[in-house]
């Protein structure tokens, strides 16, 4: 897209995907936070408690920059606040806790996908609701595998600094979160990132069509 993605997607007649995508990645992130937060208070940590992040606002997981900057650029953020020291299983603990974000997208994707394949074979065609199904079950995907990636600051990297030493010296370099986000950051402007989305669609077009096929047959 060359100008404002919301302005593009309304004025191209695709206010069912646009409405989907703003609902799909706001529920998404919260319920990724949501999910850090339940596990670390499972781990004997009451930091989401006490800091007020146990809630369905997205406002407070997302916080107004990153709500902003998603409305403008169709990216966004979350932060659940935990203190790690407290996880009466250390490590695992971490893992844990780093791990149960991810785990809630790719549980969403797989429910949401899950349905569509029970709507499609209701309905036969494409409709408002079958887009709405598909578009969360691909952004979850998108979300379950990106969060997975082993760059500071995303989960991925706290599992595997939590699985190895070594890369957990790297990871406490200075210069570690900032080489992070500069390729994080290179990722999503290149095509790296469209190459995501496209294999996130496939994946989950190619799921909802063998669920299709049994439930059909």
């Amino acid at each position: 897209m060359t100008g404002w993605w919301v302005h593009e997607l309304w004025q191209n007649g695709q206010g069912t995907e646009l409405v989907s995508w703003i609902f799909w990645v706001i529920a998404a992130i919260t319920l990724h936070e949501l999910a850090h937060g339940w596990a670390a208070i499972y781990e004997g940590d009451d930091t989401p408690i006490t800091t007020g992040h146990m809630t369905a606002n997205p406002i407070v997981h997302m916080g107004v920059p990153s709500i902003v900057v998603f409305l403008l650029l169709g990216i966004a953020w979350g932060l659940m606040p935990i203190n790690p020291y407290r996880f009466r299983h250390g490590k695992w603990g971490r893992i844990l806790v780093a791990a149960a974000g991810p785990v809630m997208n790719l549980v969403l994707a797989f429910i949401t996908l899950t349905i569509l394949a029970f709507v499609i074979d209701l309905e036969g065609e494409q409709t408002d609701l079958t887009i709405f199904l598909f578009t969360g079950g691909f952004l979850n995907l998108v979300l379950f595998a990106f969060n997975l990636l082993p760059i500071p600051p995303l989960d991925g990297s706290v599992i595997l600094s939590n699985l190895s030493t070594t890369v957990a010296r790297w990871y406490s370099h200075p210069q570690a979160g900032i080489a992070g986000l500069l390729f994080l950051l290179f990722l999503i402007w290149t095509n790296a990132a469209s190459f995501a989305f496209m294999f996130a669609h496939q994946v989950a077009g190619a799921y909802v069509g063998i669920l299709y096929t049994l439930f059909s047959s």
